[in-house]
C-alpha cells in the first residue's frame, strides 16, 4: 500500500513542449500486415489532419494536446485531436522497446547486463548494476513496469550489441508498420533532438504490442518480484488501480513531453487503445476518452468494425 501512495503523490500537472516535426517516409497510406504471436493484424496509415468518429455523443474534455482513440477489431480511428501531431513521447517509448526484444530473444535467456556509461541522473531505473545476471524477462519487467531506462539500456546492448544498432532496430519496426510520425534515437525516452512521435502512432503501436502474449501479461501486471536480492517491482500505471476494464500499458513523463499515456481497456467483448500526449492529466483524459468511446462501440457486436470511421475535425 505503501507502494501505491508513493506512485499516486507523484501523480502532477506539468507544461509541455512539441517537438520539432522532422520526418519520416513510410508506407505511404498502403495496408501493412503483419505475424506477430501466431496472430495476423493490419495497421492502416491514418488520414492526415485531425478526425472524429461519428458519434451522437459529443467527445468529452480532455487536457491532452494531442490524443487518439482506436478501436482495436479493424484499428479504427474513432476520435483524434493533433492526433499526427509529433511530440516527445518520453517513456513511451519502451513499448517499442520491447517489441524488439520480445520478437528477437528467448525471454528465458540470461542476460549478462552491461550499463557502463550510462548516466541515469534523476530518471527512472530498475535498480541494475553491471554484471547482474537476470532473465530478459526480469529485464522486460524493469522496463515496463517502474520504466527503468537502466532496463532499456541492457536490453539494447544485449539484442544489437550496441544502443545506435537496437535504435535503428526501433525505426525500422515502425516503418515496417507504416507509421509515419515517429523517429527514435534512444531506447527509454529521454527527451533527445529528432525523437518523437504522435498519439495515433503511439495508439497504434500500443495495439500491436498488446498481441503479444509476453508483453500483455507485463503491462497488465501491477506487481512483479524479479529472481533477484532486490525489491519488488510495482507499475507506474495507476490505471491498473484505478479503471476496472484497464489492463495495460505505459505511462512517461519528460519535462518537455508532459503526461504522455498508451492505455487499452476491454469492455462487453470490445477493446480500445487510447493515447494522450502532452496531457495535464492523463488518467482523467484517458478515463473520459475509453468511457466515450465504449459507450459509441457498445451497440456493435463485439470484434465487428466501425460502420462509420472519421470526418469532423477535433
Amino acid at each position: 500500500m505503501l507502494a501505491i501512495a508513493a506512485i499516486l503523490s507523484a501523480v502532477l500537472a506539468f507544461q509541455c513542449h512539441v517537438a520539432p516535426s522532422d520526418g519520416l517516409s513510410g508506407c505511404g497510406g498502403s495496408q501493412c500486415t503483419v505475424e506477430v504471436a501466431g496472430a495476423s493484424i493490419t495497421v492502416t496509415p491514418a488520414p492526415a489532419g485531425d478526425v472524429a468518429f461519428q458519434s451522437e455523443t459529443e467527445p468529452p474534455p480532455i487536457t491532452a494536446l494531442s490524443a487518439a482513440v482506436v478501436d482495436d477489431a479493424c484499428g479504427d480511428l474513432l476520435f483524434a485531436r493533433d492526433a499526427h501531431r509529433r511530440m516527445p513521447p518520453a517513456s513511451i517509448t519502451k513499448i517499442v522497446t520491447a517489441i524488439v526484444a520480445v520478437e528477437t530473444t528467448d525471454p528465458d535467456e540470461i542476460v549478462t547486463v552491461n550499463i557502463d556509461n550510462f548516466f541515469a541522473g534523476d530518471s527512472t531505473v530498475m535498480g541494475l548494476e553491471t554484471g547482474m545476471r537476470l532473465s530478459m524477462r526480469d529485464l522486460l519487467y524493469g522496463l515496463l513496469l517502474p520504466s527503468g531506462n537502466d532496463a532499456a539500456v541492457a536490453i539494447a546492448r544485449r539484442v544489437a550489441g550496441n544502443v545506435p544498432a537496437f535504435v535503428g532496430r526501433m525505426n525500422a519496426k515502425v516503418r515496417e508498420l507504416g507509421l509515419q510520425d515517429t523517429h527514435f534515437t534512444n531506447p527509454h525516452g529521454l527527451d533527445a533532438a529528432g525523437h518523437y512521435s504522435s498519439a495515433y502512432d503511439m495508439a497504434m503501436l500500443g495495439r500491436y504490442a498488446y498481441k503479444d502474449p509476453l508483453i500483455a501479461e507485463i503491462v497488465g501486471t501491477q506487481q512483479y518480484q524479479p529472481n533477484w536480492d532486490g525489491p519488488e517491482l510495482w507499475s507506474g500505471n495507476l490505471l491498473l488501480w484505478l479503471y476496472p476494464d484497464a489492463d495495460g500499458i505505459k505511462t512517461g513523463w519528460t519535462e518537455k513531453a508532459g503526461q504522455t499515456m498508451i492505455a487499452t481497456g476491454q469492455r462487453d467483448g470490445h477493446r480500445l487503445f487510447v493515447a494522450v500526449m502532452g496531457s495535464l492529466d492523463r488518467y482523467t483524459d484517458v478515463m473520459r476518452l475509453l468511457d466515450w468511446g465504449f459507450e459509441n462501440v457498445a451497440g456493435r457486436p463485439a470484434g465487428s468494425c466501425s460502420a462509420a470511421s472519421a470526418s469532423a475535425g477535433q
